[in-house]
């Protein structure tokens, strides 16, 4: 009996499904279909902000100001290269089981800086239907890779969200 409850103890912590639930070809089409947008950082986050501008207006140094302007602004860019930069290196991270450790440290930090600056869970889904939006419209999507999409952003957001509720995953 102990055997079957020590085994089913570590099943439950080794399974973990809530933020580690992609699987080979998910990862394969996430990494793709990033791939052939993540250039285009600048039109990500203007999009964004153009279909949510309370997102927008969480940053101090872009507050005031108009969209078309602040595109072309440095603060603009470097801002979103944070974001591109970010999305990036957790895909690189995807699907290698040593870089786990690493994958829930940058999501957890990120989480950190985020909630301190007063964005809100409800922000971060804004987020995500921005960027489904910007995919769509940009590639290749059917039924799988959308799929692969939304478990990849509820990995991240299980994480995200953990951590704002004050029980950041370790």
């Amino acid at each position: 009996m102990k055997f079957l409850v020590l085994a089913l103890c570590i099943f439950c912590v080794s399974a973990n499904p809530h933020w580690d639930n992609l699987d080979e070809e998910e990862i394969a089409s996430i990494k793709r279909t990033w791939n052939e947008v993540k250039s285009k950082e600048i039109e990500i986050l203007y999009h964004i902000f153009k279909d949510h501008p309370d997102i927008m207006s969480k940053f101090p140094q872009f507050s005031g100001k108009e969209l078309e302007e602040l595109k072309r602004t440095s603060q603009f860019g470097i801002h979103v290269t944070r974001i591109v930069s970010f999305f990036s290196h957790y895909i690189l991270l995807l699907g290698r089981e040593s870089s786990k450790p690493c994958l829930r440290t940058i999501t957890n930090d990120m989480a950190e800086v985020h909630k301190t600056r007063g964005v809100t869970k409800d922000d971060f889904n804004k987020f995500k239907d921005s960027i489904f939006k910007y995919l769509k419209d940009h590639v290749e999507m059917d039924k799988k890779v959308i799929h692969a999409w939304n478990d990849c952003f509820d990995s991240m957001y299980y994480v995200i969200f953990s951590n704002y509720d004050g029980k950041p995953v370790s």
